[in-house]
């Protein structure tokens, strides 16, 4: 895989960049998570995404630790969980006592909060959080674009990320313009899951590239500037979700590609 200065990024808030290619760890607990983001890190993935709900936040942070590299060579991600609403401050210092490090890169709200009006205060303590130094920036996920609004209307502060469901089948060209017409940085979750890989178009694609489906899927996200956090414990599929650098897909191919979405 391409060396971590030369793999893509896109700017967040500040100083901030965020790799387009992260390593995502929903299910990915105990040994197997800990021996996943360690596979990770060593098939060259500098971006790491774990949330308080996915339970493995203390094996994050000892990949991390035991990996060798620098922290701030890292990016890390992590998620509050919804009933955490009003314990803000409690919740991201859990996070950083069990990741084991000074800071995160990126806290996100996992999901909007369900009583209406909550949204607001909750982001206001995120702010503050980041104003602290106890995370760099600051984010949402799973909210639509009305809720973006809401947050930006309140507080004139746009959430650097919303981390979404995300798939050249979910694709939707509205949404993206919308996100991106508001500063905020769209990452997608289960790029796969929500894939068709057989779909003729992808296998046509892959082939013509000398590359798997699924790496097209990963590449197509790269290059419309979408960050994008496959998962998985499988040290072969790991290494081979990572090897995305050595071929860009033609504007043609991206056009046939957005097709597939709604």
């Amino acid at each position: 895989m391409t060396g971590v200065e030369q793999q893509p990024t896109v700017p967040l808030s500040g100083d901030v960049r965020i790799p387009l290619l992260g390593f995502g760890t929903w299910q990915a607990t105990g040994r197997a998570g800990y021996d996943a983001v360690l596979a990770a890190l060593d098939a060259g993935y500098r971006m790491i995404d774990t949330a308080t709900m996915y339970g493995n936040e203390a094996e994050v942070g000892r990949a991390v630790k035991e990996s060798g590299l620098r922290r701030e060579d890292l990016f890390l991600t992590t998620k509050m969980l919804p009933d955490q609403v009003g314990r803000e401050r409690e919740a991201i210092e859990a996070s950083l006592r069990a990741l084991d490090t000074d800071y995160v890169d990126l806290w996100l709200i996992h999901w909007p909060p369900s009583a209406p009006g909550d949204s607001i205060p909750v982001w206001r303590e995120f702010l503050a959080a980041r104003d602290e130094g106890l995370v760099r920036t600051v984010g949402v996920s799973n909210y639509s674009i009305s809720q973006i609004d809401e947050l930006i209307q309140a507080t004139e502060e746009n959430p650097a990320v919303n981390q979404i469901r995300w798939s050249p089948t979910l694709y939707d060209r509205q949404t993206h313009a919308a996100h991106r017409d508001r500063g905020v940085v769209l990452e997608g979750y289960s790029p796969f899951k929500t894939s068709d890989l057989s779909d003729p178009v992808l296998v046509r694609i892959a082939q013509a590239h000398g590359v798997s489906p699924a790496q097209v899927v990963l590449r197509w996200h790269i290059d419309h500037e979408i960050v994008v956090i496959p998962k998985s414990v499988h040290p072969e599929r790991i290494q081979a979700n990572a090897d995305v650098f050595h071929f860009s897909l033609t504007a043609e191919e991206m056009r046939d590609i957005d097709a597939l979405g709604r």
